[in-house]
């Protein structure tokens, strides 16, 4: 049952990243790490979890803003969504994840709700969200999968156990944009590829991330490679805003004249992490750019797929999509 009453807990606000490092690593498991805090909050008011300490980075300036850096940028991870959708670089150079940024919920939850809030938050699953005993809960099923289960908003890919997906809508831009993921710990900085940040249930059921107990995602850097390319972001969700997707897509294209000489197509909702279409990917190379090759290549997306008894829309929803961010629509 929703309780929607935040519980007790000691609350930190260090300035620093350094200062936050120590504190994570003092406290453990029971410092809980928060940006914008509109993930974190709605597991605590609801009282599914508990912590005993709050640890907000917020107050730590050096982990927020937009930097040029060679030929490419960084992105403070506590840089709001906000501020990303109305960037000038990242709007002339990487309009993909502008678009993606200004796709997240409403713009009250865009003003608050940071990058790496957006990138770390957990699955929108309602059986695990709402206490049930679920195998990412450390259960021994998935609720979703089966005959009875409400699994309208899960995956068709790539379920081990749990049919979850990754919620984000910035992931998938990230992931097609060939991003890094600028991990802090004590003992230094590790660089983190995109595909390589987000973990499936097959690699550890009870995490989204490659985050470790005590690291802070603390920057994303995107590459000059896909700077000025031709850019589609697409969401379907119930609602304009607030929802999360049914499915979406962002892709990439490198072109020359009127030929495809390189792309990368990202869905998200379809699977528990964002989910690269490589087939669709490696047809498109040398094609033209059109509505010829769009209709022969999209079907390739759904190859593999296994679609849940209330879920099987997600297969010609997602090649429509496809569809139309081959043609430019």
């Amino acid at each position: 049952m929703l309780k929607d009453m935040m519980p007790h807990f000691d609350l930190y606000q260090p300035d620093t990243l350094e200062a936050a490092l120590d504190l994570a690593a003092r406290l453990g498991e029971d410092g809980w790490l928060v940006g914008g805090g509109q993930d974190s909050f709605d597991w605590l008011k609801n009282r599914t979890r508990r912590t005993s300490a709050v640890i907000d980075l917020s107050g730590i300036a050096a982990l927020r803003g937009v930097r040029v850096r060679d030929a490419g940028i960084e992105i403070g991870a506590l840089t709001t969504l906000t501020e990303i959708e109305d960037d000038a670089v990242i709007r002339s150079r990487y309009s993909l994840l502008a678009s993606a940024a200004g796709r997240v919920a409403s713009p009250q939850i865009r003003n608050a709700g940071t990058l790496g809030g957006n990138l770390c938050q957990d699955t929108r699953c309602w059986y695990y969200r709402g206490g049930v005993d679920c195998y990412r809960a450390g259960g021994n099923m998935c609720y979703a999968d089966t005959p009875e289960g409400q699994n309208r908003e899960h995956a068709i890919f790539n379920a081990s156990r749990c049919v979850a997906v990754t919620p984000s809508d910035t992931a998938n831009a990230l992931v097609a944009l060939d991003a890094q993921m600028v991990i802090a710990g004590r003992s230094g900085e590790r660089v983190v590829p995109a595909a390589a940040f987000f973990v499936g249930p097959d690699i550890d059921i009870r995490r989204m991330t490659v985050i470790e107990p005590g690291e802070i995602l603390t920057a994303v850097r995107i590459p000059a490679t896909w700077s000025g390319a031709q850019f589609h972001f697409e969401k379907v969700a119930d609602r304009t805003t607030w929802d999360f997707a049914l499915v979406s897509v962002a892709a990439a294209f490198r072109m020359e004249g009127e030929v495809i000489r390189d792309a990368r197509i990202v869905c998200g909702a379809v699977a528990c992490v964002p989910w690269r279409v490589t087939a669709v990917e490696r047809a498109l190379v040398g094609a033209t750019r059109n509505a010829a090759t769009a209709d022969k290549v999209a079907q390739l997306a759904t190859g593999g797929a296994r679609a849940l008894n209330f879920n099987q829309f997600k297969l010609p929803l997602m090649e429509n999509l496809i569809r139309r961010a081959i043609r430019g629509a």
